[in-house]
């Protein structure tokens, strides 16, 4: 191979409370005989991106940018007050990128196999040209898909399909999604359509309730309807579900994971035969998986003593679901790639751009139907 170097994106947090983002040239990555060396041409930007790239305690109204092409740099401000819980990643610069897709240029003398291929990997680091990888790490797509198709292959298609495992395992038989307009969200309504599971979905705009709808989902609750609590109560009590993911954290002035609580507990109660001051013996859960509201999170408890709130992350679930399960989950991706699990991109953007005052402020934002592609080659 003629090329020697690769880039790559690095986030910085430095000791005098900054937070930098730059693109550095590496040493092109020689594959062990165990490894694959994939050319990177697609990387969506993620929330859990950005909790190492601007880390939640950017202040963006700080930003600068100085420099042009590969010597770009975006710079901003910690917030004072969050900047001892930086402590650790000082003065480290750190790659980014959760999962990418690319082809295998090169390869060790155990996966020669691969070489050709076009693959997702959710190995980190993936905002770099050239990634090496272990081969098993590797999600070999069928011909004809392409790399800007497998880019988003591993967080948002085996999260939807982990909180239909969750689900199971936890002796739940219905679902609850926040910010069920998200491309993680529909692929949740294809799954649980597809495999004949209740759904309840929370938007908060009437065009998502519309993108749902149109993809054949049933119960759709808008957050911003004076009807709301009622029109989620009546679809708890239609599915009889009693665990929700919420990716919000917050949502609706901090109040949804509560909300939603409290309507499962009257959602129990229409079908309870008697009265227990205790509140309904049915459990409900609400597990928080994202953090796209800063807000705190309020309860306000109506909802008896049979309930639990907790956190969820997709890389613990994966060892209660084991690798048998987990393998047949990614080959499930792998082949629906472009149906079920298929993602839509507001942007496509260069290393460069991805560094400009006016692209980080957009993406940051985490908006529904405005990801952000990284395409390290452009």
């Amino acid at each position: 191979m003629s090329e020697q170097t690769s880039k790559e994106i690095r986030s910085t947090v430095t000791s005098d409370g900054d937070i930098t983002i730059s693109i550095v040239n590496v040493p092109m990555p020689i594959p062990k005989e165990n490894e694959v060396l994939i050319k990177v041409e697609a990387s969506p930007i993620n929330p859990s991106d950005l909790a190492l790239l601007t880390t939640f305690a950017a202040d963006l109204d700080s930003l600068t940018v100085t420099g042009s092409g590969d010597d770009t740099v975006a710079s901003m401000r910690v917030r004072p007050a969050l900047m001892k819980a930086m402590t650790p990643r000082l003065d480290q610069a750190m790659q980014a990128g959760n999962e990418g897709s690319g082809v295998v240029v090169d390869a060790g003398a155990n996966a020669k196999r691969l070489i050709g291929k076009t693959v997702g990997v959710a190995g980190g680091a993936m905002y770099s040209q050239y990634r090496c990888v272990p081969a098993q790490s590797c999600l070999v797509m069928e011909d004809g898909t392409t790399c800007p198709e497998a880019a988003s292959s591993f967080v948002n298609p085996l999260t939807a399909l982990a909180f239909v495992e969750t689900m199971r395992m936890e002796n739940h038989t219905a679902l609850v999604n926040t910010a069920a307009a998200s491309n993680l969200g529909q692929m949740l309504v294809k799954i649980c359509k597809d495999d004949g599971i209740p759904l309840v979905n929370i938007v908060r705009k009437a065009e998502q309730v519309e993108v749902l709808k149109s993809l054949g989902a049933e119960h759709v609750c808008n957050t911003s309807d004076e009807s709301f609590m009622d029109d989620l109560v009546a679809a708890l009590i239609a599915t009889g579900a009693t665990l929700a993911f919420d990716a919000t954290g917050g949502g609706n002035g901090g109040k949804l994971p509560g909300q939603i609580l409290a309507a499962m507990e009257i959602a129990a109660n229409k079908t309870a035969k008697e009265y227990s001051r205790y509140g309904s013996d049915i459990h409900k859960q609400v597990y928080i998986y994202g953090g796209l509201d800063q807000s705190p999170t309020i309860l306000n408890r109506s909802f008896g003593m049979q309930w639990g709130l907790g956190g969820w992350l997709l890389t613990p679930m994966i060892g209660r679901i084991g690798m048998e399960r987990f393998g047949q989950m990614r080959a499930r991706v792998a082949k629906e790639i472009t149906t079920t699990f298929a993602s839509q991109y507001s942007q496509e953007i260069s290393f460069e751009e991805m560094l400009q005052p006016e692209v980080i402020k957009e993406y940051v934002k985490q908006a529904t139907g405005e990801k952000f592609l990284v395409c390290p080659h452009k």
